[in-house]
Order: structure tokens, then sequence, then C-alpha cells
């Protein structure tokens, strides 16, 4: 978690200070924002996440949408943004981010001729419950480069024998399309190996709304080796991936953010 967070607010940084000059508005969006810090079970410790690690650059975005399904959670950031950051162009909603996404959509700044508007949206949920629709919508008629927590791990492959079932429709959603399970067995990637399959389909769905071969890191638990899901990061530009390479080699000493 820490490292997600660490490689998180070092993309954020980068996106800030290389982008600020080129474009007239900058906007952070967060599907998944909760209330601002996290407290890590095994050690106690106590790290601010995402939307507070956003707040906090040195170069800030222009405004910042924070999405969250728990009232709770959207009343604690609230407050803590409202008490260490009054001055920021903030937006909360408090709804379901699949049935949100065109809500959120309409709240970027409109780009044009006059005034461009570059986003970056952090995705962080805790299984495959993200519609590909939802990214879909999000991405078209818009510039947004987006950094998403793929639980192929930790949800896809913990859950496979419930997945598989015609019934169950989780993986239709995430893919966006519902013969992914014929498709799946005549593949290569049958019976034995779901997460490639998962991520190879779920590039060249992103390939389609012209997003480059994505930069992905893996995270597992060191101790047990045990792997747990990917970031991944899509841009239809190649100096976003090349920002998100960087980020990678020396987010150990990217800002320091309190985390």
């Amino acid at each position: 978690t820490e490292d997600k967070y660490k490689l998180v607010g070092g993309y954020c940084d980068i996106f800030t200070r290389g982008s600020r000059r080129k474009w007239d508005q900058l906007v952070y969006i967060d599907l998944f924002s909760g209330p601002g810090f996290c407290r890590i079970k095994e050690t106690g410790k106590i790290l601010k996440s995402s939307p507070l690690i956003a707040l906090s650059l040195p170069i800030p975005f222009d405004k910042y949408i924070f999405r969250d399904n728990d009232p709770l959670s959207i009343k604690v950031l609230s407050a803590r943004v409202s008490r260490n950051f009054a001055d920021k162009n903030v937006l909360y909603i408090n709804k379901d981010s699949n049935s949100a996404i065109n809500e959120i959509k309409s709240s970027i700044p409109a780009h044009g001729e006059n005034k461009t508007v570059l986003t970056f949206c952090f995705i962080d949920p805790f299984d495959l419950n993200i519609h590909f629709e939802t990214v879909k919508t999000l991405a078209e008629n818009k510039l947004v480069d987006i950094l998403i927590l793929q639980a192929y791990y930790m949800d896809a492959n913990r859950n496979y024998d419930n997945y598989i079932k015609e019934d169950n429709e989780k993986i239709s959603k995430y893919l966006g399309f519902s013969n992914w399970r014929q498709e799946f067995q005549k593949s290569k990637y049958f019976p034995t190996d779901f997460v490639n399959y998962l991520a190879v389909k779920y590039d060249d769905n992103m390939k389609k709304l012209k997003y480059l071969e994505p930069e992905r890191s893996s995270f597992k638990i060191p101790q047990k080796n045990v792997k747990l899901y990917y970031l991944s990061f899509y841009s239809r530009h190649a100096l976003g991936n090349d920002f998100f390479k960087k980020v990678q080699t020396y987010a150990d000493d990217q800002l320091k953010l309190g985390i």
C-alpha cells in the first residue's frame, strides 16, 4: 500500500510539473477516494492516501474531483480538505462510480482552442467492479491519462470458479463484452492463465480507445511472494508513458508528502 501511494504521488508530481506550462487546466479525478488517510492493518501505520497526496503537490492541479460510495468517507475527506486545502477547487460525488460517470465527465472543464485541459484519473477499486463502459465514457472526447488498479490476483484468480459461471456478470461488465468465456476457452490462456487473458483483453479494449501499450507495475506481499494486483497506466501520448517509466525508477525518492 505504501509503495502504491508513493507511485501515485510520484506520477502526480511529474504530471503537474511536466504539463503545467503546456496546458491551461489540469484536472485530478479519484474514483475511489476514501477519507484521505488509511491505516495499514498489519503495522497500524497511518498513511496519507491518494486525495490528500494529490492536494499536497508543490505544483497543484486546477480542479479535483473525488468520488466515493461511502457518505462518511466523503464527509471526513471534505472536512480534512476544508481544514488544510481550503483554497483548492474540489468537487465531491457520493454515488456509485459506474452510475456517476456522466456527472464526473461533465464536471471536467471543456477543452477548446482557447482553453486546453488535461486530466489524470486514478482508479483504485478493491476488486474488478469498475465497468469498462465507465472507463470508455470517461475517456471518449476527453484527454485523460488513467492509472488503474487491476485486482487480477486478489479478485479474478481467487474467484475464478464463480466468475466462469454463466449467470455471473462481473467479468462481462469489467471487460465490456459478454462472450468472453467462449473466447477464453478457445485461447492459449485457458484454463490456467486467467490473469493474462484479462490483462491482454483489457489492453486491447484500451487500444481501441487510442491508448498506447500500458506501463504496468506488479504488486505482491514480499514476505509471502503472493501477487496481489497490477497498477496499469494508460496514456494516448508517449510522453505520459515516459513520465510513468521515470516514476517507477525512483518512486522511493519522490516527494516529501508524509507518506
